[in-house]
């Protein structure tokens, strides 16, 4: 990774600050993209940069905005020259019960999950092709096996899965395109998982515990640096669980 560009989305909290870390420890540079984290996004770029300056920056963009996706991109070619790598791992995760789901939670669901990694990827397209580079989305155990609760947040990463897959095809064979799928690895910040909600969750995995943001780091540092001959596929994180849901 040493001397490649990395664009990773939702970078400055939970997983992607993981991801960020394990790829900037590899050696790359990290374009940092936030919404509205922009404390944590600042003093992550500066805690980066103390270690080895000019190798990160941050960078605040809307998802939802499609055109804020082409200054993402166009910026990071700006500050690095390169775009080598692209992480769709910004996401939005909430229960949406039949009867209730409303056009304000689709645009949400579906445009951050969905929307903006397609439009974001092709906005990255170009210059991923002349980099024979990479794209890793990070989707979920449940865009396959649906989780009770929680219908459009599901079909969302069920679209997401299908569009990993597609992208193989079309950007092939410049561009590898694959995805990590997280079991229970970190609980939302919301209340709608009670003690006794996880307990069963971690129970059910095969190896009768929770998962780290790192044990996805990792996942995604594999696929883009050490998986030559790997596109089109999914890797699920998540000990097992999803073996026998």
């Amino acid at each position: 990774m040493i001397g490649k560009t990395v664009l990773i989305t939702g970078a400055a909290k939970r997983v992607g600050l993981s991801i960020v870390r394990e790829l900037h420890a590899a050696g790359a540079n990290i374009m940092v993209h936030y919404r509205t984290a922009t404390e944590a996004a600042e003093a992550l770029v500066a805690e980066l940069n103390a270690g080895r300056p000019g190798s990160a920056v941050c960078q605040q963009a809307d998802l939802l905005d499609i055109e804020a996706l082409s200054m993402l991109v166009e910026n990071t070619i700006a500050q690095f020259g390169r775009l080598d790598a692209l992480v769709n791992n910004a996401s939005t995760f909430y229960a949406t019960r039949l009867g209730k789901i409303d056009l304000a939670a689709w645009d949400d669901l579906i445009g951050t999950n969905l929307k903006a990694p397609l439009f974001l990827t092709q906005a990255a397209a170009p210059h991923l092709k002349s980099a024979h580079g990479a794209v890793v989305n990070i989707t979920d155990i449940h865009a396959e096996r649906p989780l009770a609760g929680y219908p459009l947040y599901c079909a969302a990463k069920a679209g997401l899965l299908g569009l990993t897959r597609a992208l193989a095809i079309e950007m092939a064979p410049e561009v590898r395109v694959n995805a990590v799928a997280p079991g229970p690895i970190l609980w939302p910040d919301d209340s709608e998982f009670d003690e006794n909600a996880r307990d069963k969750i971690v129970a059910h995995t095969l190896l009768k515990r929770a998962g780290s943001p790192q044990d996805i780091a990792r996942a995604v540092r594999f696929l883009l640096d050490d998986a030559s001959y790997v596109t089109g596929q999914v890797i699920n994180v998540d000990g097992g669980r999803s073996a026998h849901l």
